[in-house]
């Protein structure tokens, strides 16, 4: 996950960028995908993790995995 693994990252949803200074904050979901990419997780793993851990149908998770991952590659995180 190259630049992923190199951010901090605190468990209120704080994110430090070390290589640009740079930080931004995420919500709980975001902070989940997050840590899940960071352990390697493909996106069908972070979906079923998704399903487990939130009250949430398949297809909204699946919409704010795609949408977040799609924000961390904007940003050249993934």
């Amino acid at each position: 996950m190259g630049r992923l693994n190199q951010l901090a990252i605190n468990d209120e949803g704080f994110i430090f960028d070390p290589l640009t200074g740079e930080s931004f904050t995420v919500n709980r979901t975001g902070l989940f995908i997050i840590k899940k990419l960071k352990e390697n997780k493909s996106e069908e793993e972070i979906l079923e993790d998704m399903l487990n851990e939130f009250n949430v149908s398949k297809d909204i998770a699946e919409k704010d995995l795609i949408d977040f991952i799609q924000k961390l590659k904007s940003y050249g995180l993934v």
